[in-house]
C-alpha cells in the first residue's frame, strides 16, 4: 500500500474561538473534516459520486490529542495521511501544524456504509484513491 500526504492551509478565525481566546475543541474536528473533504474533492471524488452509489462515509472512531493551543489568526497547515487500510476500515492520521510544530494530532477510523442495507462495505478503489491510498 502506498499513501499520499495532503496539506490544507487554514487561518484560525474569530468564530473558531471559545471564551478563553483559543480555538474551541469542536472546531478542531470540524476543520479536520473540512481538510478531509477537500482532499477527497481534489483527488477527483466526492459526495455526489458516493450518493450515486448509495454509499456514505461513517466515522467509526476518533482520537484527538491537543498539544499546543491555537489562537486568533494563527496560520496552520492540516496534514492528512492514510495510515492503514484493512478490509472495510481506513485509518487516517491528521495533524494541525504551526511553524513546523504539531499543535493537535488526531487519528480517525472510517468506513463506507451501504445506505440501503445499513452495513459497512468494502470500499471501491476510487474511494481509496480519493483518501490517498493506492494498492
Amino acid at each position: 500500500m502506498e499513501t499520499k500526504e495532503f496539506t490544507y492551509p487554514v487561518t484560525i478565525k474569530e468564530h473558531y474561538l471559545d471564551s478563553l481566546g483559543h480555538m474551541h475543541n469542536t472546531c478542531y474536528q470540524t476543520l479536520f473534516e473540512e481538510a478531509l473533504w477537500q482532499m477527497i474533492h481534489e483527488n477527483g471524488y466526492g459526495l455526489k459520486e458516493l450518493m450515486k452509489m448509495g454509499l456514505a462515509p461513517v466515522l467509526l472512531e476518533s482520537t484527538i490529542k491537543y498539544t499546543k493551543e491555537l489562537c486568533l489568526r494563527d496560520e496552520i497547515v492540516i496534514v492528512t495521511i492514510p495510515t492503514a487500510h484493512e478490509n472495510k476500515i481506513v485509518k487516517l492520521g491528521q495533524q494541525m501544524v504551526r511553524n513546523g510544530e504539531a499543535c493537535c494530532i488526531a487519528e480517525f477510523k472510517l468506513g463506507l456504509m451501504d445506505l440501503q442495507n445499513r452495513r459497512l462495505v468494502v470500499p471501491p478503489q476510487e474511494w481509496l484513491s480519493a483518501l490517498g491510498l493506492t494498492l
